[in-house]
């Protein structure tokens, strides 16, 4: 159905997405902001993870982050071989723990949780999201999480997160994977943390 030849889904969604811009926590991400420079400063690396549209934005944020930011970042899941050699051989719930540990996570490192729910072990949601995080506070690595919801196991955690406020049950996810993208996008172009310019802003037209 259309009105004024605008689908009334767009509508609700783009007026959805107005309404979380302006509920987004401002101190939360400055929060971040502040980690991220810690870290930068402490020459740490900036572990990336997630699971589906999670591990996509994972991927994306490591160029960011070391293009832009100048950090030492990977993420978890862009080594396909490793990711299911080691679900295949040990069980997908330490897949991402156990990278952590090949990569010698430490204290003077940042876990980067990109998630939806944020991990629940007792109804098996994401249960590798919630082993690499309980791994990363036993060695005292920094986390940190852009999540959905109420921010699950992770929220309850980290040491600073953004939740992407639920502002309708039906398009929990498409909101959550959106603005987890907006927010990345934000931190790495605050200009305490970039160190280098976009080239589209940078070049001359």
């Amino acid at each position: 159905m259309n009105v004024n030849g605008t689908s009334v889904f767009a509508q609700q969604y783009l007026e959805e997405a107005k309404s979380i811009i302006d509920q987004l926590d401002r101190l939360a991400i400055e929060n971040m902001t502040q980690l991220l420079l810690k870290l930068r400063g402490s020459d740490g690396r900036l572990f990336l993870m997630g699971v589906g549209g999670g591990a996509g934005h994972a991927g994306h944020a490591v160029n960011d982050f070391r293009k832009l930011a100048g950090i030492e970042a990977y993420s978890l899941s862009d080594n396909v071989s490793e990711l299911t050699a080691r679900t295949n051989d040990e069980g997908w719930d330490t897949t991402y723990s156990e990278w952590l540990k090949a990569s010698r996570l430490c204290g003077k490192d940042m876990l980067f949780v990109f998630s939806v729910g944020g991990g629940d072990l007792e109804r098996n949601i994401s249960p590798n999201i919630v082993r690499a995080v309980q791994y990363a506070k036993k060695v005292g690595a920094a986390v940190m999480g852009v999540l959905g919801r109420d921010g699950g196991y992770t929220a309850s955690v980290a040491d600073a997160f953004v939740i992407v406020p639920t502002v309708n049950p039906e398009a929990v996810t498409p909101h959550t994977e959106s603005f987890q993208a907006l927010v990345w996008h934000l931190l790495v172009s605050d200009p305490r943390l970039q160190m280098m310019s976009n080239k589209w802003e940078s070049s001359q037209m």
